[in-house]
């Protein structure tokens, strides 16, 4: 079954090229199927490129999704047209009273920033705490990752001295879990960012399981049962160029940067990167909208209740 999106939803066009189904409102309307509902924060600046990023990995079951984009309530983007979100985008302080299936919480380009200096630190608490009765599971990436299992359980980001950036290999510390089904011993994720999680820390707290680490970068996916989330760290939903966009946007800007690691031919920028990411990226997310519809009540009303 397809992902639903507003036709007019530049995601839509984009999905619809690459071969991804996609099913426009009006149609799934006519399908007597209960839809999983998935909201999307987007918290990230290029909102466009996130949505299809997101998008092109939950569209990618054999289950109907709707995917509903939210903002935070008064911070106002920089990056992305007004109209666009005015036209896709609800406020979180609007969906409060509704209930979704999965919720995923993207990163944020403020990891230099402690958590209570960060504007929108108040709202997004409400929302974390509101994932406890109205979602039944939140996938936290990346900074949305660490606010999560910092607001949850205290875990510290600490800020690294140079930037973990390119693709690093990361080992498969529990095959068994329903996450990493089809999961290979080891795979390739790609890193961008100026801090981490320290494995002792997160050891430190009883409930949380990591399942996918690195012993170049650190935890890597952290399972939070009691919460009924998952903190990813690291970015299997990236585009193939996007650490070349990102590479070439910190030259262009006189950013000090390294070259990213293993992401170039011979870690040559001259070259076309390499995408080894992929196949586990669908694998991650499929599992999880899988693990969702064989748990969610079929009443939504009941979702938080359990």
């Amino acid at each position: 079954m397809p992902i639903k999106l507003p036709s007019d939803l530049p995601a839509f066009d984009v999905l619809t090229r690459e071969g991804v189904m996609v099913l426009d409102e009006d149609l799934a309307a006519h399908q007597d199927i209960r839809p999983l509902r998935i909201a999307l924060l987007n918290l990230m600046p290029k909102k466009i490129q996130t949505e299809n990023q997101f998008a092109r990995l939950i569209g990618a079951t054999p289950l109907q999704i709707e995917l509903s984009l939210l903002r935070m309530s008064d911070h106002q983007t920089r990056n992305t047209a007004a109209a666009h979100m005015e036209s896709f985008y609800r406020p979180v302080s609007e969906v409060m009273e509704e209930k979704f299936d999965g919720l995923i919480i993207t990163g944020a380009p403020i990891e230099h920033l402690d958590f209570l200096d960060v504007g929108y630190w108040e709202e997004l608490t409400r929302v974390m705490e509101w994932t406890q009765t109205n979602v039944h599971s939140t996938f936290g990436v990346c900074w949305g990752g660490m606010a999560m299992i910092n607001y949850f359980h205290g875990v510290q980001k600490h800020i690294l001295e140079h930037k973990a950036f390119g693709c690093f290999k990361h080992r498969n510390l529990m095959p068994a879990s329903p996450f990493l089904r089809g999961f290979s011993d080891e795979c390739v994720m790609p890193v961008s960012r100026w801090t981490e999680m320290r494995q002792s820390e997160v050891d430190a707290h009883d409930g949380l399981i990591t399942l996918l680490g690195s012993d170049e970068v650190g935890p890597c996916l952290i399972q939070d049962p009691a919460h009924r989330a998952l903190y990813v760290f690291n970015h299997f939903e990236y585009d193939s160029d996007t650490l070349k966009q990102e590479f070439d946007r910190d030259v262009a800007d006189g950013t000090p940067i390294n070259v990213p690691c293993n992401y170039y031919p011979n870690d040559d920028p001259t070259q076309a990167p390499t995408n080894r990411w992929r196949s586990h990226a669908h694998l991650l997310y499929g599992n999880w909208i899988n693990e969702i519809y064989q748990t969610t009540p079929f009443d939504m009303a009941a979702i938080g209740t359990r």
